[in-house]
């Protein structure tokens, strides 16, 4: 594997689905002098692939993404490198989508709402090695941010798997989508289901729209 060499120090990489996103953020770190290269992706497979090839300083990642989501691609670059820095840049503010994130080894948080002078301050605090959450999700400090009782026994994955079977998401697609089986998808439904009592995919949507993770 390689690993992060001085000429490495300051890469980074930034991955988000929308090219007018990236060109934004690319703008606004090369005028504040925060990087030496920045190299985009606009799906999580694209990101996962760059991550295996090279080392970044810092991975500046949207959770919204087509195909695998910015929470599964989150878990598989930290599990190729468990000390790849990741920034989560994100449209959601719910507390469960952000103590999923950190649950899953991300080192900071910040919104898309957020002003430019936080969204540089968030880069440069994580690549010095600092954990970092935005104003608009970190109301007093980390103890604060409380997700919904419910989600909080879910993994990851399982909070991955939850908001696809939320959503209406059939197994099958499920299966394909994360690169597993599908009975091990099947399996993953059952316990989310037991885990939060609920009986089918309607009880499912009413908990993600309660907890601020899907809208109604």
């Amino acid at each position: 594997m390689a690993r992060l060499t001085p000429d490495h120090a300051r890469n980074l990489l930034l991955v988000d689905d929308h090219a007018v996103v990236r060109a934004g953020f690319r703008r606004l770190l090369e005028q504040a002098r925060t990087c030496r290269e920045v190299l985009e992706a606009g799906t999580g497979e694209q990101a996962c692939r760059l991550c295996a090839d090279r080392p970044f300083a810092l991975v500046v990642l949207d959770l919204s993404l087509p195909g695998i989501s910015g929470l599964e691609t989150l878990t598989r670059i930290r599990g190729r490198r468990p000390d790849q820095r990741v920034l989560v840049m994100s449209m959601h503010d719910s507390p469960s989508f952000v103590t999923k994130a950190l649950d899953a080894g991300a080192a900071g948080y910040v919104t898309k709402a957020s002003a430019p002078d936080v969204l540089v301050t968030a880069v440069t605090r994580v690549l010095d090695g600092h954990r970092f959450l935005g104003p608009d999700v970190d109301h007093g400090g980390e103890t604060t941010l409380r997700p919904d009782p419910d989600l909080a026994a879910l993994s990851p994955r399982e909070f991955e798997i939850f908001r696809r079977l939320a959503a209406g998401e059939k197994v099958a697609h499920i299966a394909a989508t994360l690169s597993i089986s599908y009975k091990t998808a099947a399996n993953y439904g059952t316990l989310i289901r037991t885990k939060l009592a609920a009986d089918s995919a309607a009880d499912l949507a009413r908990l993600a729209i309660r907890a601020g993770v899907m809208e109604a």
